[in-house]
């Protein structure tokens, strides 16, 4: 609020980077038991028989997809990417960079809002939702595509 939509864009950044690499890397030591603790079982259990996650080919572009979507429960995404076949580093750098349009849209929308800027804010939300449903359309369209490589 205080820090205006670049200063708050850069400390939920950096926030966000910060606390993927805590619990990426504590779900690597620790294992489903962690994550349990913060989500339920049978949700961590229904995403991971879901056919997307089982693609090993595709698992960086469809984490890519899911973290770009701005809506998507970004948080769990990080839960479970700590159980995914896939590289640290390369995790930390999609789902930071890949958060990035959801971080401008929030930041962007809570600056306006507290300032009093009524049609900035609606204007954020209604892009940031048809972005994010072209982005789902698209994505679904081509789902079997990206399933079968």
């Amino acid at each position: 609020m205080s820090y205006g939509a670049i200063g708050g864009l850069i400390i939920v950044f950096l926030g966000a980077f910060v606390s993927s690499f805590i619990i990426f890397f504590a779900v690597r030591k620790f294992g489903r038991n962690f994550i349990y603790a913060f989500v339920s079982k049978e949700k961590i259990e229904k995403i991971e028989q879901n056919k997307i996650f089982s693609n090993q080919k595709r698992l960086d572009l469809i984490l890519f997809v899911l973290f770009l979507i701005p809506g998507t429960p970004k948080d769990l995404l990080v839960y479970i990417g700590g159980l995914l076949p896939i590289k640290p580093m390369k995790f930390l750098l999609i789902s930071t960079f890949a958060r990035f349009p959801s971080i401008v849209s929030s930041t962007i929308a809570g600056s306006n809002l507290i300032a009093g800027n009524w049609a900035v804010v609606i204007a954020t939300y209604i892009i940031t939702f048809l972005i994010a449903a072209l982005i789902i359309y698209m994505f679904n369209k081509n789902e079997k595509v990206y399933i079968k490589l």
